[in-house]
């Protein structure tokens, strides 16, 4: 048996709905991109949503709307994709590694005010593997120390902390569409924001500062003038992937459910092994199971994290590691960023592995991943 680390959710209604703006002769941001907008909003809660071609054009915008600038420094976790700590870049100002937690892999709040000094202007938290960060510590920190708080929510629809949708918390928070993601439209992201001004600005500085639309030009007397209001970037998205996410998010929350029945399939089966260390979830928050990382107990096994992935993949199983701490890439390592202090970071990047989990995975699948990765660790005990 072959099981991917990840399959696409797609139904007829996406293919439908792709079709459907196919013959309607208008394909790049329009009505439906508004409808998205409109719809994403009432699901999180939010004030206001602007719709982008990815979660590293929202966290770009955020960082641009907050008026970050050269030498600035924003605070970001040692293991994440690239992207959150690249967008800083981009502005000259520098990212600033704090250790997670082991058990959670997430930002540790109990060490961000360690790293403040006085260039720091932001925090951008990640909701990893779909789970909320400590939000209301991190809040508080923020409020403290004058720091804008940017989140990173790539992994976390649909999620709840302490009762209240991801979405609401920070001055900004950035979702990802990617093709892998508990909702898709091949590449998207939006970008949710209470912040009036933000929301004016960010819809701005999306299609290169201009100051209305194609689709609104189109509906208006002087349909070919326009302003330049301000050096934009080109990070609009289209009507074909709104079309694809309305219909997405109709079944967020069916999606959901099918990754959390998986997730507890996995941490049943594997919760008496003393050759995994089980993902913890704090229990005043519920996760998206974006991921389901699991931990080896390298003391008790003669087989490396590296191995072990090398072996499910021998046996047609995909696994994959979230994430290659920053402190690794040559890029980062020029920038300064070493793996000295960040002993938590350290220990999980040596151990830590995805398994598959997506909507649609049947029961065979699912028993054949428990089955091989519990046979690994029976034939590598030390």
């Amino acid at each position: 048996m072959n099981v991917p680390f990840h399959k696409p959710y797609i139904t007829e209604d996406e293919i439908a709905a792709v079709a459907e703006m196919m013959r309607a002769g208008w394909l790049t941001a329009g009505v439906r991109t508004a409808a998205f907008e409109d719809d994403f909003r009432r699901y999180v809660g939010c004030g206001h949503t602007v719709s982008v071609n990815s979660a590293t054009a929202a966290m770009h915008l955020a960082l641009a709307c907050m008026g970050l600038g050269e030498g600035d420094e924003v605070l970001v976790p040692a293991i994440t994709f690239t992207a959150t700590a690249e967008v800083t870049r981009y502005f000259n100002a520098r990212p600033v590694m704090v250790d997670i937690e082991r058990g959670t892999h997430l930002m540790d709040a109990n060490k961000i005010e360690e790293r403040i000094t006085d260039r720091t202007r932001a925090i951008m938290p990640v909701h990893y593997a779909g789970q909320p960060c400590d939000m209301e510590e991190i809040l508080a920190i923020a409020d403290e120390h004058g720091l804008r708080v940017i989140e990173d929510a790539a992994h976390c629809l649909p999620a709840w902390y302490r009762g209240k949708s991801i979405g609401t918390f920070g001055d900004a928070t950035c979702f990802s569409f990617y093709a892998t993601k508990t909702i898709t439209t091949g590449e998207g992201g939006m970008l949710c924001t209470d912040n009036d001004g933000w929301a004016k600005q960010a819809r701005v500085l999306r299609l290169h500062g201009i100051n209305r639309d194609a689709w609104q030009r189109l509906n208006s007397k002087s349909f070919w003038r326009y302003d330049v209001m301000e050096a934009g970037f080109k990070y609009n998205t289209t009507d074909i992937a709104s079309a694809i996410g309305i219909e997405q998010l109709k079944k967020a929350e069916e999606m959901w459910r099918m990754r959390k029945r998986i997730a507890e399939r996995y941490t049943g089966a594997f919760r008496g092994s003393d050759g995994l260390i089980i993902y913890t979830v704090k229990p005043d928050r519920e996760t998206s199971w974006y991921l389901y990382p699991v931990d080896l107990n390298l003391e008790a096994l003669t087989i490396t994290r590296d191995r072990f992935i090398e072996e499910m993949r021998d046996r047609g199983v995909g696994l994959s590691v979230h994430f290659i701490p920053l402190y690794e890439f040559t890029y980062y390592r020029k920038l300064g960023l070493t793996g000295e202090g960040y002993d938590n970071s350290r220990w999980v990047f040596e151990r830590t592995m995805s398994l598959p989990i997506f909507p649609g995975m049947t029961d065979a699948e699912i028993d054949y991943v428990i089955e091989n990765v519990l046979d690994i660790v029976t034939n590598n005990r030390r």
